[in-house]
């Protein structure tokens, strides 16, 4: 290890350095709790944290899993592991105009660890995951809220001294159990936040241990300074908020280690006080290590920006409305009402909701409007603690508070929007580490009663009250967690007046197939934000299976109104021009969708469609090739091509067409079909067969698959076996076309040879 030696005239700086003032107050003397062993104190905090999220382990993939998960291909092994770097959390190249830049290659990386171990998409693994990541963060907090409401100390032979067990467990249970953490630990998207926070935490733990004692007397070791900078840039490579704690340990050091009185020094520093020189402050190498944390953090923001480029995040005006006002004041008063929104969902995480943008939260227009004593209410309530932390005569007041203010606010500077604009109105999951702060805080506030109040144990039972809620909150928002259908419909009396909230209910129904309730979903809203494009898009598409096709064309026309490069809404407006036969806007509308997205193979595949339709054959087989090359597996593209070249003869092409498919899906069932089909004219029985017993093997209740393979019998000879699947497959579908009367063909058959022979 290297360490810095200081100036050998400051006499007595190395105990000055290592301890904390001997009569300092110790908030656990004011504090009624549990006093346990710190052992005992982190299995009770794991235990509980545990309880609290447990019912979540065996939930779905849910709402943004779909995206960062199963869509995203840099979870699957034939992506390059050097990919992740060049990718946004999504799976996007960081380079695309449409890239959010969320660069997370660590996140991601655990997600491809989880996939690969699992054998494919099993949301259980994701789940335990993030339940053991919350419970391993929250067993830290025990040290880490030691260390901030205590102090640092160690004993003669360098252990650390836990200076507030009471307080240190009261402030962890508080974190544990808090209900705005379901989001990151019940919705696996957010192991990102646990990952960037259970690095965040070994980073100042590390950064603490910089100033344990060392045999050779040396006051602080720059070897853990440093790996604390590394670890900081590890959390920042799992999110982005995990660049924050390089500022916090400067914070911590200056007033934990240091002792510094902020407004004395800020005082000392505007009139240029010669006492300044003298505190020591510099010679306790307060200077040369922020200086460290300061390069450390500058060099990581290079780099990340040097891989992210210079391109800002593409976001919309539903995404974040305040951002996209006009006026200054508008924006401003807008952003500090979201301030106080997740100040509250820290004291009252009561009404949750997976997403709070499209009309959930209205926009201050006027300070005329009610909500801006919430503003009032926040900065009455920041300013007070503000003046308290600087302006109090007592020191570890001045010290918690600060701390406690610091761990709040820094952390969540990223999600503010004063320094780039972000992609949601109000987020659940960026608390997860302001929440530390708040807990400090209410700890502090606790210790605070305790003294003045003279029922203590009645305020103690309170407080455990308090957790008991906690706890019963946590597991009732975990179990909304588990599907979709839970958690969309948990939204609705939280943001009645959120378009997304209802789109994502309308999703999900016409998902299970009821598209009768999906429409009315839809329809409310198109009706709460009439510019919300994908859900005209998804209402068109029901509309369309329904043969309502006037108003689905509507709807998609006006969707493309307002977004022109919507691709997908032109795909379906073509599909509906297709069944109105109105071929020639269709194809116009089919090739407007693959200008703006040039790999689009279903958009080829129904383009094939619509020149199959127009007798364009060689048309439809290059569209249709076009889709296959573009996603090989597309069974239905490869399908076509195979039924087209055989209904116009070309059996060789068909046939060579089936098998290249066969080769890429080999256990596609239908591509089985439609090549023993073309094997079967050609009069290669034996390989016909084998394909449609493969086929039914597959998929036995095709009622197509009996009949054909019963006309391959018929052509074949084989009269009894053909008879024996002509009536599977009546009995499977007594409507199926021609195979009724083959079936009568056959018989009549097999009674002339009765005849015969008799």
């Amino acid at each position: 290890q290297i360490f810095y030696q200081h100036n050998a005239e400051a006499p007595n700086l190395e105990q000055a350095f290592h301890r904390m003032a001997q009569m300092e107050p110790n908030l656990d003397h004011d504090v009624s709790w549990f006093l346990l062993p710190s052992y005992w104190a982190k299995m009770v905090v794991a235990l509980i944290s545990f309880l609290c999220f447990a019912n979540s382990y065996d939930g779905d993939f849910v709402f943004d899993d779909s995206e960062a998960i199963i869509n995203n291909k840099d979870l699957r092994a034939e992506t390059p592991l050097g990919d992740l770097w060049y990718h946004d959390f999504w799976g996007s190249k960081l380079s695309s105009n449409t890239s959010h830049k969320s660069y997370r290659p660590l996140t991601v990386l655990t997600f491809r660890i989880n996939y690969l171990f699992a054998g494919g998409f099993y949301p259980v693994g994701f789940h335990v995951i993030n339940i053991i990541l919350h419970c391993t963060i929250s067993v830290l907090m025990v040290d880490v809220f030691s260390i901030l409401l205590g102090g640092l100390q160690f004993s003669n032979k360098g252990r650390r001294l836990n200076l507030a067990p009471k307080s240190s467990l009261l402030a962890a249970l508080l974190f544990a159990v808090h209900p705005v953490h379901t989001e990151c630990v019940a919705g696996i998207v957010g192991r990102a936040d646990l990952l960037c926070a259970l690095f965040f935490l070994l980073s100042f733990l590390g950064y603490c241990k910089a100033f344990r004692e060392n045999k050779e007397g040396h006051t602080f070791s720059v070897f853990w300074v440093l790996v604390s900078v590394v670890l900081g840039a590890i959390a920042m490579l799992c999110k982005e908020q995990g660049i924050t704690i390089l500022g916090l340990n400067a914070v911590f050091d200056a007033l934990v280690i240091n002792k510094i009185n902020l407004l004395e020094f800020i005082r000392k520093l505007l009139y240029k006080d010669k006492a300044l020189e003298n505190a020591g402050l510099l010679r306790k190498g307060l200077l040369f290590r922020i200086t460290l944390l300061m390069c450390g953090g500058a060099g990581i923001l290079y780099i990340r920006w040097r891989i992210m480029g210079t391109g800002p995040p593409a976001f919309t005006e539903v995404d974040n409305p305040a951002s996209f006002a006009d006026s200054l004041f508008v924006r401003a008063i807008n952003y500090n009402y979201y301030y106080s929104l997740n100040a509250w969902l820290l004291l009252c995480p009561w009404w949750l909701c997976f997403d709070w943008s499209m009309g959930c939260i209205p926009l201050i227009k006027s300070v005329s409007d009610w909500r801006i004593i919430a503003l009032a209410a926040l900065w009455f309530c920041l300013i007070g603690l503000i003046c308290q932390a600087l302006c109090s005569e007592d020191s570890h007041k001045r010290r918690i508070l600060t701390l406690g203010l610091g761990f709040l606010i820094i952390p969540f500077l990223p999600a503010s929007n004063l320094f780039f604009r972000v992609g949601f109105v109000v987020a659940e999951r960026v608390i997860y580490l302001p929440s530390i702060g708040y807990c400090i805080l209410f700890t502090y506030g606790f210790s605070l009663l305790s003294k003045q109040a003279k029922k203590k144990k009645i305020l103690a039972v309170a407080v455990l009250g308090i957790l008991l809620i906690n706890v019963m909150r946590c597991a009732l928002r975990s179990s909304q967690w588990r599907s979709e259908e839970q958690l969309f419909r948990s939204a609705l009396s939280v943001c009645p007046l959120n378009a997304k909230v209802h789109y994502n209910v309308g999703k999900n129904l016409a998902d299970k197939g009821n598209q009768s309730a999906a429409i009315k979903y839809y329809r409310e809203a198109v009706r709460l934000n009439p510019k919300y494009v994908h859900a005209m898009n998804n209402l068109g598409n029901i509309l369309k299976e329904r043969n309502e096709l006037h108003e689905a064309e509507e709807l998609l026309s006006l969707a493309v109104q307002i977004q022109p490069d919507f691709a997908a809404a032109w795909m379906n407006l073509g599909i509906v021009q297709n069944s109105l036969r109105r071929f020639e806007e269709a194809e116009q509308s089919y090739w407007t969708a693959i200008k703006h997205r040039k790999k689009y193979p279903d958009c080829y595949y129904n383009l094939g469609r619509l020149y199959a339709d127009l007798n364009r054959h060689i048309d439809a087989l290059n569209a249709w090739r076009n889709a296959t090359v573009l996603k090989p597996e597309h069974s239905l593209a490869w399908n076509n091509m195979i039924i087209l070249l055989d209904n116009t003869g070309n059996l060789a092409q068909a046939e060579a067409v089936g098998r290249e498919a066969l080769e890429l899906i080999p256990n596609d069932h239908s591509l089985m079909f439609s090549l023993a089909n073309v094997l079967g004219k050609s009069q290669k029985y034996k390989e016909s067969e084998a394909l449609f017993l493969k086929a039914i093997k597959a998929n036995p209740n095709a009622a197509s698959y009996h009949g054909n393979l019963a006309v391959l019998y018929h052509r074949w000879g084989n009269l009894d076996l053909a008879k024996k699947h002509y009536e599977v497959s009546l009995k499977l579908d007594p409507m199926a076309p021609g195979t009724k009367e083959n079936y009568n063909l056959l018989r009549r058959k097999l009674e002339q040879l009765q005849k015969k022979g008799g």
